[in-house]
């Protein structure tokens, strides 16, 4: 059944995201007056089709699921020497440098203004999300250094406001390419401010990570963690080793063998590791003020997957502290084309960083691991799985840009080249380039899967 979602999930992200930006080639080709004779989903032998319209354009699903592609009137692949005159005028290598520019760039455009859309049509919506709260912060590391101990809630980077998690992730990843310090703005807790002055600006130095740790968890790297309620036990279950030993809904663990407990994640974490072996539980019970208890609970061991944890048979409330943030239609428009502005240039300046090596190829990944997340997205609900098509949506537009032949952004570099020279590049040179253009995605994809299956695999 997951597999089942997880294709489904990833077909309809694959397809909507062609689809938007084969329409963009559509509308403006059409626009400037050009012929189409083929809309295709999908690459390939066609395996349906109709004819639709005043020129009859095919519109096509291919065999392929990868792609698609929008076919014109063009001279170079099509015999055009029955053509009228009237009909030649319509032909794509007859029309101006400018009208060609204008088609070729309308795909990637495309993608950029659907990517605008959705993320617009949330922030207008209003999604929940966790607050920029700091879990406690383990020593040496550089949130440590920087004098932060945990509770505090980061308002903004760098002069930048934030109100959420994310966008302090967002912000991070963006300083530590440009491997600037991060000077955060922060509200302490009341404990942590006896004197009242609750506000504070701290440096995090960024100068310890590099960017292939913004693979993994580069934030807990830094000794950054997401807040979560302390460890308040939810409903116990009858007979289970937790209701055995004592324990009850609302007590309040403070400590497991002298250790003391964080957070509510920090106990989960540490029963789940000790599978059959004796825990020695401190804390205080419901409702009974000062009533401070000890007792001792044997972790049942249970397989999931390839692992063996423990569990007492006890629920724990970790949901961290959320927000609602719904923007007015302008505010939201805004911050929408800024995020597509900004996830933009972080993809560029990480191809580029691959290019020299800064960074590793691991970071490349395929169709496997989109559609793996495309299910997970799913899965958590449609808000994720919006913002996922959205980042997507924004990657295809970038990639297409690139001047590699073949792709959208090869052509434009041909174009530019036709601008600057006043004539197009000969036809010898545009066979040699797609070639090398083709061998260039190969190798890419080659490269891609194999990531894809090492993850798999790991």
């Amino acid at each position: 059944m997951i597999l089942l979602q997880t294709l489904l999930a990833f077909a309809v992200a694959l397809g909507s995201l062609v689809v938007i930006h084969e329409l963009g080639h559509y509308l403006v080709a059409r626009w400037c007056g050009v012929k189409v004779l083929r809309f295709s989903v999908g690459m390939g032998k066609v395996v349906f089709s109709r004819r639709l319209g005043r020129d009859q354009t095919e519109w096509a699903i291919s065999i392929l699921p990868l792609g698609g592609y929008v076919k014109m009137l063009d001279a170079r692949e099509q015999d055009v020497s029955a053509l009228t005159a009237q009909e030649l005028q319509r032909e794509f290598t007859r029309q101006n440098v400018w009208r060609r520019i204008a088609i070729v760039v309308a795909g990637p455009l495309a993608n950029f203004m659907l990517a605008i859309a959705i993320f617009s049509a949330l922030y207008v919506y209003g999604t929940p999300e966790p607050v920029a709260r700091l879990r406690a912060v383990a020593e040496n590391t550089a949130a440590y250094q920087a004098g932060l101990r945990g509770g505090e809630l980061i308002v903004a980077v760098n002069d930048e406001p934030v109100q959420i998690w994310a966008d302090l992730r967002w912000k991070l990843i963006q300083l530590t390419l440009e491997k600037t310090p991060a000077r955060l703005q922060v509200q302490r807790p009341v404990s942590a401010a006896p004197d009242g002055n609750r506000s504070d600006t701290v440096t995090v130095r960024l100068d310890g990570l590099s960017a292939e740790d913004l693979d993994g968890d580069f934030l807990d790297k830094l000794g950054l963690a997401l807040a979560r309620p302390k460890a308040l036990l939810g409903k116990v279950e009858p007979q289970g080793p937790a209701m055995l030993a004592g324990l009850a809904q609302g007590d309040h663990i403070l400590a497991v063998n002298g250790k003391p407990i964080v957070d509510g994640l920090d106990f989960v974490e540490l029963v789940r590791a000790s599978p059959g072996k004796p825990l020695i539980i401190r804390g205080l019970h419901h409702g009974q003020e000062g009533a401070e208890f000890t007792v001792t609970v044997t972790p049942q061991a249970e397989v999931v997957g390839d692992h063996v944890i423990g569990r007492i048979k006890v629920e724990l409330p970790l949901a961290p502290e959320m927000v609602v943030i719904s923007l007015s239609p302008y505010a939201a428009l805004v911050k929408a084309v800024a995020r597509t502005w900004d996830t933009s240039v972080l993809t560029l300046k990480m191809l580029g960083k691959m290019v020299l090596g800064e960074v590793s190829l691991k970071n490349i990944t395929g169709p496997i691991t989109i559609a793996d997340y495309a299910g997970q997205t799913a899965r958590v609900g449609a808000i994720s799985y919006l913002s996922f098509i959205a980042f997507i949506s924004i990657s295809l537009g970038v990639m297409n840009l690139l001047p590699i032949p073949v792709l959208d952004g090869g052509l434009l570099l041909y174009y530019s080249l036709e601008v600057l020279t006043g004539h197009p590049v000969s036809e010898r040179f545009g066979e040699i380039a797609q070639r090398a253009g083709m061998g260039i995605l190969l190798a890419l994809m080659i490269v891609a899967v194999f990531n894809d299956i090492m993850r798999l695999m790991s």
